[in-house]
């Protein structure tokens, strides 16, 4: 019979170890894991991404429920265990359950720390630990306007960070003379306080809090000095102590946390602990490299392979914040007989400081330019002598260039991927055994690349190395990357990103300059992650885009004038006429959208006949907001029960020349006869009785799919307010090219009205969708008309024919 093992807490810990148990002998064990949260097992480092608008929860899931249910690992969520009876080997849940065990691990994390001052349990003041803590605050985000994060460290800044982005004025308050101390030494904290108030953080440094002042919810905070500040929400960011206090009532042995030897076991046999709630030596770890480590030893002792002794963790930090880019490993307190080779490059505000003792490096700091960061962590984690490296260089081989260090070289105990704690060896080992051939598989086996992801190059070059010609094609979003679109962005908004090159070089495309199917899709990208600072790259738009015209199969072009809700005029008809008359234009025809098309028209001739029209595109070339298809409406039809024409016009003059990821078609039929064939549409609309029936996601084409049934709203405005919402909903987790159908499938529909449904969501998405159109929604013809250059460049007009606005 198998021996039944149990498992206390359903965190990142635990649940690597119970991986790894299964990696080695998956027969070995009947598998109980007892969680308190109500969620399956998650990527806790990820839920600043989250705060941040780069994840959605969904995203930082890394077991699923059926990854519980296909390997028979029975999973008991939202019962936390209250007592353990060592003597007769069971475990108790707080709901009464009891579960016998033949080993037992203790993996139950931290807590985290709340100042023991007045007001402390006020509403309005949250940890930033859970998913239901992240929860809570982005919901506050929704109703307030200020907060105040205590604690200027890794959590509290990206805590900071990420309700700036949900829309808050946000002050950070910090004891300590500057940011991230035990990390960062003086002049780098400064140099990260200095960037961050450029994006506009604020900071309260050297302030102790006293008290939280409010009634039931929090209103302010007053200081040791007795000055106060006015807040509506309070995050507590200030450390995290082992959550011991259940194997403390057990008997087990606790100081800062649960005393462990070298294979992790405690003073009480059969009973073991890894994680946040563990002391090794004397030292407890908050960070998940070490943790990791831990359960591979246990793993071992567990599955009876001979381990190897831990030996305790060098660990590292970097912080997930847009533009500031930072490392720290080691000790980096200046304590006696330590000493540093240091560089500042104030122009580039690039510093690196390295802390050497007995001629090994101890610590490491880096800010501005990271790239050094692993190579010299393995160096640190080897203890190799440093004596014959240049520290002109920051320790740096004679004659080898900077940052050179390929990863084919390192041993095979060196780390790749510092945030999972995976060696070379571990992902040679899953190449050669396992058959792996590409990045995904890799990350699948290993997690090696699956967190931040900046260690995917060398994971590729590992993967080219013992593979050659046997390298399977990219998983990412075009053969220079194995990034997806989710990864491609989320390097975007943590490196600052802002132009096409930036992306390529900093997340190591294999084309320096991208391909024709990467840069427009990057070049979309930068526009709705940083829409007031990214610069619109023309040459990586698709040829459409670029010209502002459907191009032909002969070569010519088309031009279609939008006609708003597809209502025009005698004016309009008769100017329409003349220009094809003048031009010789072999084709005038309605389109399917209900607009009149010019077909055939010269490229020389684009910018005069735009400008003898004096109409605006209706971007029917482009991947945008298209034209609205209307019916006639209450007003002449019979069947008619609202004014489809009306609102159709309405929502063209509200979202017309907004960029999305594929064209976004839109239709307004005035009854449920639906002549507009609104139920194909990406935004439908179908008008009843009682108001507007909303559906989503419906193409027409190739491959037909049916839009389903969104809500049904009372008014115009509540319907032009959820296509706006959707639009930038779309904007922001649309991958390039990808049609609403096969997006709402791929995010599930249910998930998507979930946003959708909630108001607050709503109000956030449409004031995101203004501001980051804001400085791009305009006519391009306009533009072009008044715009020589631009005519002569794209159009090979000769300058004496060139027309311009005032012609």
């Amino acid at each position: 019979m198998r021996e039944h093992l149990v498992l206390i807490g359903n965190g990142m810990a635990g649940v690597r170890l119970v991986e790894e148990i299964l990696e080695r002998d998956p027969e070995r064990y009947d598998i109980t894991i007892i969680g308190k949260e109500c969620y399956p097992n998650y990527n806790r480092i990820m839920l600043s991404n989250v705060l941040q608008n780069k994840m959605t929860v969904d995203e930082i899931i890394t077991n699923p429920y059926t990854w519980y249910e296909e390997n028979n690992i029975t999973l008991i969520n939202e019962d936390p265990a209250v007592g353990v009876d060592t003597a007769n080997k069971t475990v108790t849940c707080e709901k009464g359950l009891k579960i016998p065990y033949d080993k037992l691990v203790f993996a139950t994390g931290s807590h985290p720390f709340i100042l023991p001052i007045p007001g402390s349990q006020k509403h309005g003041v949250v940890a930033f630990r859970t998913i239901d803590d992240t929860a809570e605050m982005m919901e506050a985000a929704g109703k307030h306007k200020k907060a105040v994060v205590i604690g200027g460290g890794l959590l509290g800044l990206e805590a900071a960070k990420g309700l700036q982005l949900q829309g808050m004025d946000v002050t950070i308050v910090h004891l300590a003379k500057w940011l991230m101390e035990t990390q960062l030494d003086e002049r780098a904290g400064k140099l990260l306080q200095g960037d961050l108030e450029a994006q506009g953080l604020k900071f309260l440094l050297e302030y102790a809090t006293t008290e939280i002042l409010g009634d039931e919810r929090v209103t302010g905070l007053r200081f040791k000095d007795g000055t106060t500040i006015d807040t509506d929400l309070v995050v507590m960011s200030i450390g995290i102590r082992p959550a011991a206090e259940l194997a403390r009532e057990a008997g087990l042995e606790v100081n800062r946390g649960i005393v462990v030897n070298d294979f992790m076991e405690t003073n009480l046999p059969e009973i073991y602990a890894i994680g946040e709630c563990v002391e090794h030596d004397g030292k407890t770890y908050g960070l998940v490299a070490p943790l990791f480590e831990q359960g591979k030893v246990l793993a071992d002792v567990l599955t009876g392979i001979e381990a190897k002794p831990y030996q305790g963790s060098k660990t590292f930090t970097s912080l997930k914040v847009s533009g500031c880019d930072l490392y720290s490993a080691g000790n980096i307190m200046d304590t006696e007989g330590m000493q540093s080779i240091e560089a500042f490059d104030g122009v580039n505000r690039n510093y690196k400081k390295v802390f050497i003792k007995d001629n090994r490096i101890e610590g490491i700091v880096l800010y501005g330019e990271t790239a050094d960061g692993n190579r010299y962590y393995n160096m640190m984690k080897k203890g190799q002598e440093i004596a014959d490296l240049q520290s002109i260089a920051i320790l740096q081989a004679a004659g080898e260039e900077a940052g050179s260090d390929d990863v084919v070289s390192w041993d095979d105990d060196e780390t790749v991927c510092g945030c999972n704690g995976v060696t070379k060896g571990d992902i040679i080992r899953g190449i050669r055994d396992k058959g792996l051939t590409n990045v995904a598989e890799v990350g699948k086996v290993t997690k090696a690349g699956t967190s931040c992801g900046k260690c995917k190059p060398q994971v590729q070059t590992l993967l080219e190395h013992e593979l050659g010609e046997g390298v399977t094609a990219s998983t990412g979003i075009c053969s220079c990357t194995d990034f997806n679109r989710d990864q491609v962005m989320t390097q975007i908004y943590a490196k600052h990103l802002t132009t096409s090159s930036d992306v390529f070089r900093e997340l190591h495309f294999s084309n320096p300059e991208g391909c024709a199917k990467c840069r427009p899709a990057v070049n979309f990208y930068l526009n709705v992650a940083f829409p007031t600072e990214h610069k619109d790259e023309r040459q990586s738009r698709y040829v459409n885009e670029r010209m502002h015209a459907n191009i032909q199969k002969d070569g010519t072009f088309s031009v279609i004038p939008r006609m708003r809700g597809g209502q025009t005029n005698p004016q309009q008809l008769l100017q329409i006429a003349k220009v094809a008359e003048k031009y010789s234009v072999p084709l005038v025809k309605v389109t399917g959208s209900q607009r009149i098309g010019l077909y055939g028209v010269k490229k020389q001739d684009l910018p005069a006949i735009w400008k003898e029209l004096d109409m605006v595109s209706a971007q029917a070339y482009a991947k945008a907001f298209r034209s609205v298809k209307t019916c006639v409406g209450k007003n002449f039809c019979r069947f008619g029960t609202q004014d489809s024409m009306g609102l159709g016009i309405k929502l063209e003059e509200r979202f017309e020349f907004i960029d999305t990821p594929h064209k976004f078609k839109v239709g307004v039929s005035a009854c449920p006869r639906s002549c507009v064939e609104s139920g194909v549409k990406d935004f439908g609309i179908i008008c009843v009785e009682n108001g507007y029936q909303i559906y989503i996601g419906g193409n027409g084409g190739t491959e037909v799919k049916e839009a389903q049934l969104l809500t049904t709203v009372e008014t115009e405005e509540e319907v032009i307010e959820y296509c706006g919402a959707l639009l930038q909903y779309y904007r922001e987790t649309g991958i390039y090219a990808e049609r609403t159908a096969p997006w709402v499938e791929r995010l599930g529909f249910e998930a998507v009205k979930h946003i959708l449904s909630d108001a607050a969501k709503r109000k956030d998405l449409i004031e995101a969708l203004d501001v980051a159109t804001a400085v791009k929604r305009k006519d391009p013809w306009h533009e072009i008309v008044g715009d020589r250059d631009i005519q002569e460049k794209l159009y090979s007009i000769d300058r004496r024919e060139l027309v311009t606005v005032g012609d």
